[in-house]
C-alpha cells in the first residue's frame, strides 16, 4: 500500500530534531531505522503530518563506558550492538538477545532506540533492557531527563516520551560476572516472539543469589517476573528453579491473538523461564 502524504525533515542535530517535534506536536513521527514506522505507514496505521528523520545525527550512534554503566546511542543499529566489544563484555544479555531479532537485513537497519521507543511488548529488546535495570535518556525543549526502564513502557505501543522529546541514549549497568540467556518461542524463524524470557543470574556458593527475569509479550508492556525472581533466591538446582519458574506468569495479563491463547502464553512463560534461568545459571 501507499502511505498517506506527509512532510519530511532531516535534522542534523538533536536540538533541531527537538525543535521540529515541538512545532509539530502529536502530528510528528520520528524515523530512525524505519523497521517499525515504515510498515505502519504503508498499512496506513499511522497518519503523521511530519516525519522527522534522525538518521543523520552522528551524536546518536556508538557505545561508550561511563563508570559502572554502558551508554549506547539510540541510533546504534542492532548489528553494531551485537558486534560491539563493550556490549559483549559488559552486557552480554543485550548482545545475545539482539542477535535473535528478525533477520540480518532488519538488524543492519533497525536501531536499539527505535525498538525501545516503539514500545511493542512483542519486541525482544524492551524486556531485555527492563531485566538489565536500564535507563533511557530523552532530550526535550527543557533539556535532558532520565527515565528508568520500569517507568518507560506505559501501555501498548506507548512510552513515557512526550511528543516533543527524542530518545537519545540507553544506559545499562554492567553485568560482569552474571550469567545470562534469552529464550523465546516463535512459530517460524524471524517472526515475533509469542513469548520471550530474558534471564540474568548471579550465583554465590553454588546458589542463585539474585535473578532478574524480563518477559516479552505477556501483557500490554514488557514485564518483570517479580514473583519468580523472589522465589529464585537461594535456588541450588533444577528442582528449585522449576518450582520458582512456576510463578513466572503471576501478575501478567497475556493477550489472545491468532498465535496463542492467554493460557498457552502462561504455560510458555513458565517453561521458558525455567529454561532461561537454568542456562543462565549454568545448571542446565
Amino acid at each position: 500500500m501507499i502511505p498517506p502524504a506527509f512532510e519530511y525533515a532531516r535534522p542534523q542535530t538533536v536540538e533541531e530534531a527537538v525543535r521540529l517535534l515541538g512545532e509539530a506536536g502529536d502530528e510528528a513521527k520520528v524515523l530512525a531505522g524505519g523497521q517499525s514506522l515504515l510498515p505502519l505507514l504503508r498499512l496506513r496505521l499511522a497518519f503523521p503530518e511530519l516525519v522527522v528523520d534522525v538518521g543523520r545525527i552522528p551524536a546518536l550512534r556508538g557505545v561508550r563506558e561511563d563508570g559502572d554503566a554502558l551508554v549506547i546511542g539510540a541510533l546504534t543499529t542492532h548489528h553494531d550492538v551485537i558486534r560491539d566489544p563493550l556490549v559483549r563484555r559488559h552486557a552480554g544479555l543485550l548482545a545475545a538477545a539482539t542477535a535473535t531479532v528478525a533477520d540480518p537485513a532488519v538488524r543492519h537497519r533497525g536501531t536499539l532506540g527505535g525498538s525501545l521507543a516503539h514500545a511493542d511488548p512483542a519486541g525482544d529488546l524492551p524486556a531485555v533492557v527492563l531485566a538489565l535495570d536500564g535507563e533511557l535518556v530523552a532530550a526535550g525543549p527543557n533539556g535532558r531527563r532520565t527515565v528508568p526502564a520500569r517507568e518507560f513502557f506505559v501501555d501498548y505501543l506507548q512510552s513515557a516520551l512526550d511528543p516533543d522529546e527524542l530518545l537519545i541514549e540507553v544506559r545499562v549497568p554492567k553485568t560482569d560476572g552474571w550469567g545470562f540467556h534469552y529464550e523465546k518461542f516463535h512459530r517460524v524463524a524471524q517472526d515475533w516472539a509469542i513469548v520471550g524470557v530474558a534471564a540474568l543470574v548471579r550465583r554465590e556458593n553454588g546458589r542463585i543469589a539474585e535473578a532478574r527475569v524480563g518477559l516479552t509479550n505477556m501483557g500490554a508492556t514488557p514485564l518483570r517476573a517479580s514473583a519468580a525472581e523472589a522465589a529464585l533466591a537461594g535456588a541450588d538446582g533444577p528442582g528449585p528453579v522449576a518450582r520458582a519458574a512456576g510463578a513466572a506468569a503471576e501478575g501478567t495479563r497475556p493477550g489472545q491473538d491468532a498465535s496463542a491463547s492467554p493460557e498457552y502464553r502462561t504455560h510458555l512463560a513458565r517453561v521458558l523461564t525455567e529454561r532461561a534461568v537454568l542456562t543462565a545459571a549454568g545448571m542446565g
